[in-house]
């Protein structure tokens, strides 16, 4: 079974936009999915409808057996504990050490006033330090997050999203402010968590060439809807056009792969 199922999902905010449009797909448990599509067309609607940071209008949406737009508040904070978010601004308490920012993935396992006093055990600080490590980040555990570069502070996020041991990683923009270098250390990360730890990931992202390295499999949307699915191979440069929906016959890559 797919670890989650979109099935006729469509979004309408207040204003009356649509944006998302009876969209249906599913991901598999382990994949690396790509989403990709202009700016405005859906992609970020995507993400925040999985765990619910926006409600979806219709449709269901299956995350792991559950129907995430019918659960209670108990239920929903089990789905966002096993779903770990990864930001394109970080989304890091600045103020707070590199060590403190990964602790507070364990917050969603923490009764309320135990998160409030900030009490952690040995083991999940032995944890914290041990992923830190695995993302090279070991000699900046204790310095303030406001004293890292961009491309440490999203590898900070991607220890904060592991330390909560989930089933699902949404990663949204992830490498959109960040120099080439960075970026490929950044996606690297993100592969090797997807096979290592078997970790779904579904990236959103800008970058098609950088979609068509690391996925499984890639997504394109258009005006809220799905226009592509299938393997990096299949995605041809006429079906880029589709996605884009440009009738440009020269429209290309530039050398960091965004559409121009």
């Amino acid at each position: 079974m797919p670890i989650l199922e979109f099935q006729h999902v469509s979004k309408v905010y207040h204003n009356s936009t649509k944006a998302l449009d009876d969209l249906s797909f599913s991901v598999e448990e382990g994949e690396f999915l790509s989403i990709i599509g202009p700016s405005g067309a859906g992609k970020s609607t995507i993400l925040r409808c999985i765990n619910r940071l926006i409600d979806a209008t219709e449709g269901k949406i299956i995350y792991d057996g559950a129907d995430v737009m019918q659960v209670g508040k108990g239920q929903l904070r089990k789905i966002r504990t096993k779903t770990g978010m990864i930001f394109q601004h970080y989304n890091l308490v600045d103020r707070l050490s590199v060590m403190e920012n990964v602790l507070h993935g364990r917050l969603g396992q923490k009764s309320t006033f135990t998160g409030m006093i900030g009490h952690y055990t040995e083991a999940e600080k032995e944890k914290a330090f041990s992923i830190l490590s695995e993302l090279g980040l070991a000699e900046q555990a204790y310095k303030r997050c406001d004293a890292l570069s961009g491309g440490q502070k999203q590898r900070v996020g991607i220890a904060r999203a592991i330390m909560q041991e989930p089933k699902l990683i949404l990663c949204d923009e992830p490498i959109a402010s960040l120099d080439p270098k960075a970026s490929k250390t950044i996606m690297d990360h993100l592969a090797q968590i997807n096979q290592t730890r078997k970790i779904t990931c579904i990236v959103n992202l800008h970058q098609v060439d950088v979609a068509m390295k690391y996925s499984n499999r890639i997504l394109g949307i258009a005006a809220g809807k799905v226009v592509f699915n299938g393997t990096p191979a299949e995605l041809t440069q006429e079906k880029i056009h589709a996605i884009y929906q440009s009738n440009d016959k020269d429209l290309m890559l530039d050398v960091q792969g965004e559409v121009i």
